[in-house]
């Protein structure tokens, strides 16, 4: 067959770029990403070699092989693993859309400070190898085929396909070094990278010498079948660098065995950094599944619940049957033993730190809070749990608070958990529906995420404290006494305010459900709220966002009795001016005010434009 050329896909030649100008303080990790990959690849055709043995042939001795020709100044990186078809070198090699998205380009372009952080978040290792090479072949042969294919680039935008020769299946990638990088050609920093970066991997890694024999360079036993006594931080820090393809460092490590019904070791990890892809909706765990030490899967639904999918890790059962399909294995019970398990000791060791380290734990909590949250809504007999370890934005500080912290400082009187949901905590803190509860000093948490508007109602109450809405159904300030304040926030009585309220109705008619006298307005003349039992005001617009809702809800209109701008129109109206088009353009007016705060367009911007020009008119002459 002719030699094919294809074109890079855009975000891989951004990518090239950015590898070669801004990774050149970590060069040596290239041999580290290749030879995890060569693991993977291992790992995987023993997977497929337990129910299709003929794949291996009656062999199974997996290993990886480094080797150098001076000569011709590469280093080669072999593995007899699954290996990749023609297709498999195309996709897997010419595009970065399974590993990355162009949201990472974009970053990391915008950046020219880009580091090893951003490439590990986003698994695209393998192309940190134009770090030290020039040019680039990987020849493949997928496991179960017969011909063999070879991946050839220069990293310049073209990549080329061909027929190749290799003896049995798996991967040989060569790097052709460049001149100024002629170190990756000496034994010697070849021995100390593999030392240093993959002693941890379970498959022996060994260095071809000019004589045939081999040296195996790495200790080549799985890192989490050793007793916690005998490993140091680095070794599990290189270890999740292998496992998560990361850059960064665990924040956290887990790593327990566990003996009882069912029996197994976990190794789990918690990044320092999230991933630009946690919320994507095809985002799976990263977390491998062993079965004495085989490779089961790495995309086991059933080992976690999806709101740890920041979680990097293995764990390794005994007790899983190895001759079952993944389908029939995610529903077995001893997994759902498994989960259940894993679950509880991950939520477990968070409480550990939230509570011996605050500090640290805010920033886990800023990284990873918004995907935990999840789990309040799915996972109800780990909800209280959740709760417990949660934090919030809020009103009585800049810091992050616990529900716990809430209640114990709780006004006397108040019976509820106040909150307020929107896209942005600094406009949240700003909007008028908060400025009667910051009068008599009651925090209101601000909440951010989209989960929130999910959670809060599926959970009802914490310590038998109901969640109530700021923006919906009546505030209850009145219930609640500030012993600093006393009653001096309480609204005045006047005149013609009850006048009024009779003439917005009329003059707005069915835009808005209802108007009524604010008691949780200090400073804005009117704010918009949802009746009680009704569906919050920001609830509704992510759905019509989303295009599940169709016309909005008509909401509740108050006014603040206290403001210069509502009293001048009560004493207007109790003076005969209640009606007529003035009334009716100020009515409009004040209804477009309350939903611009709320972050909304005017219903009806060309009517709103016309009225503000007649109001200024009114005010010139």
């Amino acid at each position: 067959m002719t030699k094919e050329t294809f074109t890079f896909q855009a975000e891989v030649s951004k990518l090239l770029d950015i590898v070669a100008r801004s990774l050149y303080s970590h060069k040596e990790i290239f041999l580290r990403e290749l030879i995890s990959n060569a693991s993977d690849a291992c790992d995987k055709l023993r997977y497929r070699a337990l129910t299709e043995p003929d794949l291996i042939g009656g062999g199974g001795d997996f290993k990886i092989t480094l080797s150098v020709d001076s000569k011709a100044k590469t280093l080669s990186i072999a593995d007899n693993g699954i290996g990749m078809s023609r297709d498999d070198l195309a996709e897997t090699l010419g595009t970065i859309a399974k590993s990355g998205t162009q949201a990472f380009v974009e970053m990391a372009s915008a950046d020219k400070d880009a580091d090893m952080s951003l490439i590990g978040q986003f698994g695209v290792g393998f192309y940190s190898s134009f770090m030290v090479a020039d040019r680039v072949e990987v020849i493949s042969r997928s496991a179960g085929e017969e011909k063999s294919w070879k991946w050839s680039t220069d990293g310049l935008g073209e990549f080329t396909i061909e027929e190749a020769t290799r003896d049995g299946c798996g991967t040989t990638v060569i790097l052709y070094i460049k001149k100024e990088d002629k170190e990756y050609l000496d034994d010697t920093r070849i021995r100390h990278i593999v030392k240093s970066h993959s002693d941890h991997i379970g498959i022996p890694v060994v260095m071809a010498g000019k004589d045939g024999a081999e040296e195996t360079l790495n200790a080549a036993s799985a890192l989490w079948t050793l007793p916690k006594k005998d490993i140091d931080a680095d070794a599990y820090k290189e270890f999740y660098h292998h496992i998560g393809h990361a850059f960064d460092d665990p924040w956290l490590t887990i790593h327990n065995v566990v003996e009882g019904v069912v029996n197994y070791t976990n190794l789990l990890f918690v990044p320092s950094s999230p991933p630009f892809d946690l919320f994507t909706p095809e985002r799976k765990g990263h977390v491998k599944l062993y079965v004495n030490r085989v490779f089961i899967t790495d995309d086991c639904e059933g080992l976690l619940p999806s709101y740890l999918r920041f979680l990097h890790g293995v764990v390794d059962s005994p007790d899983l049957p190895l001759n079952i399909s993944r389908e029939v294995f995610q529903h077995d019970p001893r997994l759902t033993k498994i989960m259940s398990g894993l679950t509880k000791r991950v939520l477990g060791e968070l409480k550990k730190k939230a509570e011996k380290a605050p500090e640290e734990y805010i920033a886990f909590w800023d990284n990873f809070g918004a995907v935990l949250k999840e789990g309040i809504y799915e996972d109800q007999p780990n909800r209280e749990r959740i709760l417990e370890i949660a934090r919030f934005k809020s009103t009585a500080s800049d810091g992050q608070r616990s529900l716990a912290d809430y209640v114990a400082d709780m006004k006397d009187g108040q019976e509820s958990i106040y909150y307020i949901t929107g896209d942005d905590t600094g406009q949240l803190a700003a909007s008028p529906q908060l400025e009667g509860f910051r009068s008599k000093g009651i925090e209101v948490l601000l909440l951010s995420d989209p989960i929130d508007e999910f959670w809060l109602p599926a959970v009802g109450s914490h310590q038998d404290k109901p969640f109530k809405s700021v923006t919906r159904g009546t505030a209850d300030l009145d219930k609640v006494t500030d012993k600093d304040k006393g009653d001096k926030n309480k609204p005045k009585k006047t005149a013609g305010m009850d006048e009024l309220v009779a003439a917005l109705k009329i003059a707005l008619g069915d835009a808005v459900k209802d108007v009524q006298v604010s008691e949780r307005l200090t400073e804005s003349p009117v704010c918009l709220v949802s009746g009680e039992g009704e569906m919050d005001i920001h609830l509704e617009r992510m759905l019509k966002q989303h295009k599940q809702l169709g016309t909005s809800t008509p909401r509740i209109l108050e006014i603040n009795p206290d403001h210069d701008l509502i009293v001048g129109l009560a004493n207007s109206v109790k003076d005969g001016g209640g009606t007529g088009d003035a009334l009716k353009d100020t009515a409009f007016m004040l209804l477009d005010q309350a939903r611009i705060v709320e972050g909304e367009a005017p219903s009806d911007p060309a009517a709103f434009a016309r009225r503000l020009s007649a109001m200024m008119e009114r005010g010139l002459a």
